[in-house]
């Protein structure tokens, strides 16, 4: 089928890169519609050819852990490089700006893997315990299974929202897991988890609600797989996701509060000081999910490149009602 369809970080501030018309520019139109079905139809027709050739594979971790993972092989057995994508929290595999990234990079000439992460896309049954952010071995171990069973030349790691904080936790970790990674991208990842918090909860209540629903959603689908096991029949007396994962947190993880779990996953301090890969984010300084000021207290490494935009909203991007997306021409440009 065809498929051309302590160091000072190098921070590139260049908000005339992304320039949307003036009605399309507010930070909710763009995170809205990117993940309107009015998107859809589009992004199914033009990624239907990657999908027909696409299979499910179970991806074998440790501790006796699988996650589904949608394997795409490129046509030309030439092309030996490989583009692992990782949807963010309460997203999938079949996310549409998933989806979008993975038809320009197919097209470019990778093979695709998109990852589902535990208890994502309809993989609820797969493990007994829960999903939470800091499950990050499992991650680890799946690039690690991608890296060894497909022996690609070329290995390139890309997320979006908490996808993109995942991906570069594992490149910190890569190194000393013996993964031969050469380059992470990733698009609005969450950089202070507490800051995010609050954002959702304190500013439009649109987002509050939207994953309030797809949270509690996800859980019930877990109590439908293990009923002997949970039971999430009172998750309606939560009003805020601040209320619902401190409850979360303290009933079903191993930490004792809110708060050390929320810094177990974030990319402040020095989580990334020691960053040898090659990694590349983009983020919007509009963004309404990930306040751009946790940036500053991230640490600085010459492996990590900024880009900063004055619009884009959350993982929207949007250049016209077409949909076409200007953070899928930034991913491709970073290669």
């Amino acid at each position: 089928m065809p498929y051309g369809a302590g160091m000072e970080s190098d921070v590139v501030t260049n908000p005339g890169d992304f320039q949307p018309p003036r009605w399309l520019a507010s930070p909710h139109v763009q995170s809205v519609l990117s993940a309107s079905p009015l998107r859809r139809p589009k992004v199914r027709r033009e990624t239907a050819g990657l999908q027909a050739v696409t299979r499910r594979v179970v991806v074998p971790c440790s501790d006796n852990v699988h996650l589904f993972a949608e394997m795409t092989p490129h046509p030309d057995p030439r092309n030996r490089r490989l583009m692992i994508l990782i949807h963010g929290w309460e997203g999938s595999a079949e996310s549409m700006y998933l989806l979008s990234a993975a038809r320009r990079f197919y097209a470019a000439g990778f093979a695709i893997m998109r990852l589902n992460l535990r208890d994502h896309g309809d993989s609820h049954h797969l493990n007994e315990d829960l999903f939470h952010s800091c499950r990050l071995q499992e991650v680890v171990d799946a690039v690690a299974w991608a890296a060894s069973e497909l022996q690609p030349e070329q290995l390139i790691l890309g997320g979006f929202s908490l996808g993109g904080n995942f991906a570069l936790r594992v490149a910190a970790k890569a190194p000393a897991a013996g993964i031969d990674l050469h380059k992470v991208l990733a698009v609005c990842p969450v950089l202070d988890p507490e800051e995010t918090m609050y954002a959702l909860d304190a500013g439009s209540v649109i987002y509050q609600r939207y994953f309030l629903h797809r949270w509690r959603r996800s859980l019930m689908k877990k109590m439908q797989a293990f009923p002997h096991i949970y039971d999430f029949s009172e998750l309606e007396k939560f009003k805020s996701l601040t209320a619902m994962t401190d409850f979360f947190v303290r009933q079903h993880t191993e930490y004792p509060d809110l708060h050390s779990y929320l810094k177990g996953y974030s990319l402040e301090g020095e989580r990334l000081q020691d960053l040898q890969i090659e990694s590349h984010v983009l983020l919007a300084e509009d963004d309404p999910v990930i306040p751009i000021a946790g940036l500053d207290r991230v640490a600085k490494s010459d492996a990590l490149q900024v880009t900063r935009t004055r619009y884009g909203g959350h993982c929207g991007f949007l250049q016209n009602l077409n949909f076409d997306c200007w953070a899928n021409d930034w991913l491709l440009a970073q290669l």
